[in-house]
């Protein structure tokens, strides 16, 4: 890092008001190159996961680079489309004008990046806030030391280094860089660190996006095909070695189902893993040794049914199901982060639904039922970031939703056209009429302020559902409507006077 944060932040600024990023097609561009990026960069980036997370080919090609190659298409495909002003309906008062919603950039952004996901996670939000027009000051994860060195390497080979710079430091030089004014923040992390970025952003009034995680709970019943709900509640725990924000935390199921689902966890992880997992290609580590440690105390709650090996030299920690978990264990007091899946014993539905009202809303709930009135019930009656039903994770994947946490496990959210608005000041525009017409209408609104004439504002005022449920030929609507008030003004205005 040769610049200070405020020669990185005041050169950001001068680029913003240039214009430069305004430019739909220096947006486009730098999409593109960004596309380019992944392709030509594909190995040094994928050796790069490995160095930092021990993540498989085919695991980190999947959940970092396509992920991100899909989401640039996607925009680029849009993209023109997201930026043209949304038009508004309107009311009698406004038949003659214009009412329009414009999105502008925000203007500097600051993105700060995780370590579990450290492509993915911190290139993500970044490209969203290029297609919304803003300078972005990117900031990987000191964690992930690999992947951040990489991307402060190659991101300035492809976006204009104007536009777009890449700070890297530990602790000390972020909180120096949070006393700099941005005009968004995105943040990646956990609770601890959003609120301290939520307070420095704070004192400059600068909004911000915080996704953070949280103890997502899994919900399974007895209407289940034990099987099929292993595969996936055991790969959601396991993909990344279990370092994923929204990999299911603990499991909630009566001590019947306990019993069956770990059976078939057993298989499943043979399946996956074969008899050792620590020899297994596709098995990822631990980040680091504070991780491993911290996961090595959390691992002696409750009796290990499933796994519970671990090989701290090599950061390793096998596939591991936990039982005999209380709420009161040190287990639920923190978010796993790890291959650790603990089970707490529930007798229904209810019983989660009470549980999960008493704790911090999670970032994700998942749910394991084909029982639909017990399903509806969950979904109703609890509150999450987002709920994903007979599957983990994958939900992600839909860009048509949007993700993100509400209350303890984030602000805001992102993905598709989400991640685009996120970065985007959606900025109200009515244009009025200036011609005799329009005038003439809006001349009751001037003083003096008499009875007839706050009736007559009362009656062009009041919100219509006919009126808003017109979608075709609404300017002609508007030019009659209006005509029709013209003349009764005329005929009748000096009455109201």
């Amino acid at each position: 890092m040769s610049q200070l944060p405020s020669e990185m932040v005041s050169e950001l600024r001068n680029s913003f008001n240039s214009g430069k990023t305004r430019h739909l097609h220096f947006r486009i561009k730098q999409l593109q190159n960004l596309l380019r990026m992944y392709t030509e960069k594909k190995d040094e980036i994928l050796a790069a996961l490995w160095a930092d997370l021990h993540k498989c080919k085919g695991e980190s090609m999947v959940m970092e680079i396509d992920i991100l190659v899909n989401d640039i298409k996607n925009t680029l495909y849009n993209l023109y489309s997201w930026t043209r002003p949304e038009r508004v309906s309107r009311d009698l008062a406004n038949v003659l004008d214009d009412a329009y919603i414009q999105r502008e950039p925000y203007g500097v952004a600051l993105v700060i990046g995780a370590w579990n996901y450290p492509i993915h996670l911190t290139l993500l939000p970044v490209q969203g806030a290029i297609a919304a027009g803003n300078c972005v000051l990117i900031k990987p994860s000191e964690v992930s030391q690999a992947c951040a060195k990489l991307m402060a390497e190659v991101i300035p080979q492809y976006l204009d280094p104007d536009c777009y710079k890449v700070f890297t430091g530990n602790i000390p030089e972020t909180t120096e860089l949070l006393k700099e004014r941005f005009d968004h923040i995105f943040f990646t992390g956990n609770s601890a660190v959003g609120k301290v970025i939520h307070a420095a952003a704070t004192k400059h009034l600068t909004p911000v996006t915080l996704e953070l995680g949280g103890k997502s709970p899994c919900y399974i019943d007895d209407s289940v095909n034990y099987k099929v709900a292993a595969k996936r509640i055991m790969w959601g725990k396991v993909v990344n070695a279990g370092q994923t924000c929204v990999a299911p935390d603990y499991l909630l199921c009566t001590k019947e189902v306990e019993q069956k689902f770990i059976k078939a966890a057993k298989e499943v992880l043979l399946e996956f893993f074969g008899e050792n997992p620590k020899e297994s290609a596709y098995y990822g580590r631990i980040i680091a040794d504070r991780h491993i440690q911290r996961l090595q105390r959390l691992i002696q709650n409750g009796n290990v049914a499933v796994g519970g090996e671990i090989d701290t030299t090599e950061r390793y920690i096998a596939p591991t199901i936990l039982t005999g978990v209380t709420q009161n264990d040190p287990i639920m007091m923190e978010e796993v982060f790890g291959p650790i899946l603990p089970i707490i014993n529930v007798s229904s539905c209810h019983d989660v639904i009470d549980l999960l009202n008493r704790q911090e809303k999670p970032l994700t709930l998942y749910i394991f039922s084909n029982i639909k009135s017990d399903v509806e019930l969950l979904v109703k009656n609890t509150s999450s970031g987002g709920v994903c039903i007979n599957d983990t994770i994958i939900h992600l994947a839909v860009q048509s939703l949007p993700f993100g946490g509400v209350g303890h496990s984030g602000m805001g959210s992102y993905h598709g056209k989400f991640s685009f608005d996120t970065f985007s000041h959606k900025k109200a525009v009515l244009h009025k009429n200036l011609g005799a017409l329009g005038e003439t209408l809006g001349a009751v609104k001037y003083p003096p302020m008499t009875p007839s004439k706050v009736r007559y504002l009362q009656f062009i005022m009041a919100k219509r559902p006919w009126f808003n449920a017109i979608k075709c030929g609404r300017n002609v609507v508007a030019f009659i409507l209006g005509l029709a008030s013209f003349y009764l003004w005329n005929a009748y205005g000096n009455q109201l006077i």
